[in-house]
């Protein structure tokens, strides 16, 4: 088996995973798995530049990350770098910051290539389950980008689309500097509607409505997966493989759109970096189900970040 060091820098978390992999049996063992709220997108939607604050915070989790990798000895190190880092001016700032703390280059990649590497995290476990139809459309709602993937045991089609739970905060909650609690209804029809264009765009690419089994990826979809399944603290291995039925997805949505950012903050299990990003994403999610036929979404816990690690072996 190899060990692997995997990060995945979004445009709202840094994450990390160590494992030991075995790409002929498939054996997969997870050494360490942690995640850091950093918001590197702040901002980057209006000023295409990534903040001098934002770049700390992140090269302050990169740092805490190297440690947990040196002291695992990992083998191989892939830094992948998504959607924030493809439209910013100040890209070099950032690449020479991780190469000064990782020792390696942060990769940033196409959206067709996370959308391949989520879809292989995220259907690697689910290939063999008699109970969940073929086809299946994967989406990975990130902080600035979301990705469909529709495939069976390969990909048949990807695309990535620019709304996520950052960036629709950020364009159309955020009043004077601060998120407008709750937001008025013509704001949330303003994110809707950029929502609907995007699915627009993605179904030029992607069949959206010929998949079978919806399957729902990152932070946005396992908050409101821990929401809807009532826990008092965030648990992997309750959300992981949940399946929550669109009804449940609306109440959701609905409560999160019309609560004041105390009222959101205490809900137990949405992290405190995600209290002002969650109503957006929820949004987007019930979207997503909306316009696919979706009865029901299949919660994964595992995603880009896994496609990541099977990736360098």
């Amino acid at each position: 088996m190899t060990r692997v060091a995997a990060i995945d820098c979004g445009t709202n978390s840094i994450r990390l995973l160590v494992a030991d992999l075995d790409p002929a049996t498939g054996e997969f063992k997870e050494l360490d798995r942690r995640m850091t709220i950093v918001r590197l997108g702040q901002g980057v939607d209006r000023t295409g530049r990534f903040a001098p604050e934002a770049l700390e915070r992140t090269f302050a989790a990169c740092r805490e990350y190297a440690a947990v990798i040196d002291a695992h000895r990992a083998e191989r190190v892939r830094f992948v770098a998504t959607s924030a880092s493809r439209d910013v001016d100040n890209r070099e700032e950032f690449v020479r910051g991780v190469v000064g703390i990782l020792g390696v280059e942060p990769e940033v990649i196409t959206g067709d290539q996370e959308a391949e590497f989520s879809f292989t995290g995220a259907t690697k476990e689910l290939a063999g389950r008699a109970d969940l139809e073929r086809p299946f459309l994967v989406v990975d709602i990130g902080g600035g980008s979301t990705e469909f993937v529709v495939g069976e045991e390969h990909v048949r089609a990807a695309r990535s689309v620019d709304v996520g739970c950052v960036r629709m905060t950020e364009r159309h909650l955020v009043v004077d500097g601060e998120v407008s609690d709750p937001p008025a209804a013509e704001r949330v029809a303003a994110i809707r509607a950029d929502v609907e264009a995007a699915l627009d765009l993605a179904e030029q690419t992607v069949p959206l409505r010929a998949a079978r089994t919806l399957v729902g990826l990152a932070g946005s979809v396992t908050t409101v997966a821990a929401v809807a399944l009532g826990l008092e603290e965030y648990d992997s291995a309750a959300i992981h493989h949940a399946r929550i039925p669109l009804e449940r997805v609306r109440e959701i949505t609905a409560r999160l759109l019309s609560s004041t950012h105390a009222e959101r903050a205490a809900i137990p299990v949405i992290h405190p970096g995600r209290v002002d990003v969650i109503a957006a994403g929820a949004l987007v999610l019930q979207c997503v189900m909306e316009r696919t036929g979706a009865r029901e979404v299949v919660v994964s816990e595992h995603d880009i970040l896994d496609g990541i690690a099977w990736s360098a072996v």
